[in-house]
């Protein structure tokens, strides 16, 4: 039965969107802030990465608890909880006054967006029941990522040059506001009837699973992947993930349950997530560098020139939830992976042309293909899970992608720290040919698995 889009239901929306552009700020406006925050804590480069990655290990570590917590407890008190401790968490960043508060500070922002995006995909799974409207819910919830990642790095430029960098902080605490008082006035409470005992064991092994891999990909980043910390961290996560299993297969309610992968959907559409942030997260990385190091470009200019690639994913993203119940997923998700297969192809050509234009089409390309993708591929696993399981599933989707960005960062990194400029942009080239691999690979595995 189709669900009737009432005001109420379109302010929920607005609220689940505006938790996801939150997040997403916080991932791509402190980038723009890095010498500022380096000038005023006189700080080297590590204690700058760790303002960066404090944020991203607890969010992606904690992912899969916050989903089964809000399976558990019901989306909307974890969901209000993300909101409150992602907006205390943003004053405190914005009134920081040493680094290590600054680092602390983040550390409760990344808690806080843990709580929040598997709550706002589970909150749409529940108040839109009807397919169609389910899946352009989901493409507006994309598209607001995209619109945050696009003006990120624009408007942290404007924000810091005009107020300092504690203003790009501050800015997230009037739009938690806002999206609090809407759910907590109008999202409706659903009450769980799962009475089974929590599965803790489950709980920790999985966030220490997910933190010792998310610490060795950031440490490799550093120290190379041969560097004793690396390679302790990889075993460690080897171990706990083994142990997790056994855990998991004995629980008679575990905090991943093994039986959602007996379909095929949700086991692609990680693996297909995991590719798609490996590649467009490391690509960032990568081009960023490329247009500070090699064309030299402000950081004004740098933001500009991500913009083709950024707002497309606003605008693709909206098609995407048009298209979704027409076409369907796997169609899709294929198209989306080719498409941005071919944008990186182009920049292969573009990267060494003197016309900036060349390399716009081949970004415009590269992140129209992501947005049609990531809708397409959360769209299906919402629609393959049982509603009572959805923040579980979301979960283990958003880990999976949060993962594939930090090892993207990882590896495209090693490959392109060299000396000379040459060599740079050898590097670049190497990183854009295991991508469009990487890509290919993901829409023959949607053609051939994705419902």
């Amino acid at each position: 039965m189709s669900v009737k889009i009432t005001y109420r239901t379109r302010l929920i929306q607005i609220a689940t969107c505006l938790a996801f552009v939150m997040v997403l700020l916080d991932t791509s406006v402190v980038n723009v802030a890095v010498d500022s925050i380096r000038s005023t804590f006189h700080t080297d480069m590590l204690g700058i990465q760790w303002v960066i990655n404090s944020y991203s290990i607890v969010f992606s570590t904690l992912l899969l608890t916050a989903g089964s917590l809000g399976d558990r407890y019901g989306s909307k008190p974890i969901f209000l909880a993300g909101f409150f401790l992602f907006t205390i968490g943003s004053i405190l960043c914005g009134f920081s006054g040493t680094l290590g508060a600054l680092i602390f500070s983040r550390v409760i922002q990344g808690l806080g967006a843990a709580l929040l995006v598997p709550t706002s995909l589970s909150i749409i799974r529940t108040i839109f029941e009807d397919p169609t409207s389910r899946g352009k819910a989901v493409g507006w919830w994309g598209a607001s990522g995209g619109i945050a990642l696009a003006a990120g790095p624009v408007v942290g430029g404007l924000f810091i040059s005009h107020f300092g960098w504690p203003s790009i902080f501050l800015l997230n605490v009037p739009l938690g506001i806002i999206s609090f008082g809407i759910v907590l006035i109008y999202a409706p409470s659903k009450k769980t009837k799962n009475s089974e005992k929590l599965d803790n064991y489950g709980q920790l092994l999985s966030a220490f699973t997910l933190s010792l891999l998310t610490y060795g990909l950031i440490e490799a980043s550093q120290s190379g992947w041969g560097s004793l910390a690396v390679i302790i961290s990889f075993i460690g996560s080897a171990l706990s993930a083994l142990l997790l299993i056994l855990v998991e297969r004995s629980h008679s309610n575990p905090i991943i349950p093994l039986k959602l992968f007996r379909s095929s959907v949700l086991g692609v559409a990680i693996i297909i997530g995991l590719i798609a942030n490996l590649t467009f997260y490391g690509i960032i990385f990568v081009l960023s560098l490329y247009f500070q190091l090699v064309k030299h470009f402000t950081p004004e200019e740098v933001g500009t020139a991500f913009l083709p690639m950024m707002s497309s994913l606003f605008l693709v993203n909206i098609i995407a939830g048009r298209l979704l119940p027409r076409v369907g997923p796997k169609f899709l998700t294929s198209l989306g992976l080719i498409i941005s297969a071919l944008g990186y192809l182009l920049l292969l050509l573009a990267i060494q042309s003197p016309h900036q234009w060349e390399t716009s089409v081949a970004m415009l390309l590269s992140g129209s293909g992501i947005a049609l993708a990531i809708p397409s591929i959360t769209s299906a696993t919402l629609h393959s899970t049982p509603v009572e399981k959805a923040g579980i599933a979301s979960g283990l989707l958003n880990s999976a992608r949060q993962v594939g960005g930090i090892i993207g960062v990882a590896i495209f990194g090693n490959l392109i720290n060299v000396s000379t400029s040459t060599q740079f942009i050898g590097g670049v080239k190497i990183v854009l040919v295991v991508s469009c691999i990487l890509l290919i690979y993901g829409a023959i595995l949607s053609k051939l698995k994705l419902a």
